[in-house]
């Protein structure tokens, strides 16, 4: 097994495909491979653009721009304390790292926290959206509740302590448990390195605001409902299937009733599809995208 890698050398590699980038003075690590129309990629939590990369390379190679960035507070982004760390403001972020980047349209590609804040994005830039792709998220913010291996992170000390237990071995349980069907296809130091991302030189205290920030207001959900109402762009959702956490039955369903979707696409994975069905998803994107341009 010479060919294995270290955990450093997973997170370097990584680093090593990406670029880094000013938006508003906050160093923003971003992943952009590819040429053609741009597929901005929104993560959730406790993720980053890590996440996407076998998505990103699977859309380059079928003749697209992948494109995704870490938020603030989570991968290799900066992790300011002043900075606002809410759904809204993340959004607005996107908005301004896609104008940086020079990006004047594009399709979105959103998951888990991305979902909200893709919505809140995709309403405040109607113009610029080519299409929108939901994977496992939920719309409807004022009625949401953490799934229960979130909600710890919710608390003072408690949160702290849940997150000080987050070590690789732990992880690696939680990953294989809710975010994948089948872990052990997986090297085991790319699992690993979802961790030391989350961690990096804050400890994940930037993570803990933003376990504590999600937004509830009905003013906020209206403008989520506004990026799938009868908007001028295609809206597909892809769903791993076997989520336990954002199951389909509740939140595929919520998705699909909201966006008016005849249809789910289903894939055989849990909450992280995009480890296991990159390329499904990247196929899916750009079936997608030839409907808008026909």
């Amino acid at each position: 097994m010479g060919n294995e890698r270290t955990v450093e050398q997973v997170i370097e590699t990584h680093k090593r495909s990406g670029e880094f980038i000013q938006v508003d003075g906050i160093n923003t690590f971003v992943l952009d491979q590819g040429e053609g129309e741009v597929v901005f990629c929104i993560h959730g939590v406790p993720t980053s653009s890590y996440l996407y990369r076998k998505v990103i390379q699977s859309l380059s190679a079928k003749g697209m721009r992948g494109v995704a960035i870490d938020l603030p507070g989570l991968g290799f982004t900066d992790r300011p304390e002043d900075f606002e760390y809410t759904f809204h403001n993340f959004a607005k972020f996107c908005a301004r790292a896609a104008e940086v980047m020079g990006i004047t349209k594009y399709h979105l590609l959103i998951h888990d926290i991305g979902g909200p804040i893709g919505f809140a994005m995709a309403a405040e830039n109607i113009e610029k959206v080519l299409s929108l792709t939901i994977l496992n998220t939920w719309i409807e913010v004022d009625k949401f509740k953490k799934p229960l291996p979130m909600r710890p992170f919710e608390k003072p000390i408690l949160g702290e302590a849940q997150l000080m237990a987050i070590q690789h071995p732990t992880w690696y349980l939680l990953f294989s448990q809710l975010g994948v069907n089948h872990a052990d296809a997986l090297p085991k130091e790319e699992i690993y390195a979802y961790v030391d991302l989350l961690k990096l030189g804050d400890d994940g205290k930037a993570f803990l605001k933003i376990m504590r920030n999600f937004q509830k207001s009905d003013e906020f959900k209206q403008l989520c409902y506004r990026a799938v109402e009868n908007v001028p762009y295609p809206i597909q959702a892809i769903w791993g299937a076997d989520d336990p956490a954002l199951d389909y039955e509740h939140f595929g369903n919520e998705i699909k009733r909201a966006a008016n979707l005849s249809t789910v696409h289903k894939l055989d994975s849990k909450h992280f599809l995009q480890e296991e069905k990159p390329e499904e998803i990247a196929r899916l994107v750009v079936q997608l995208a030839q409907k808008t341009n026909q």
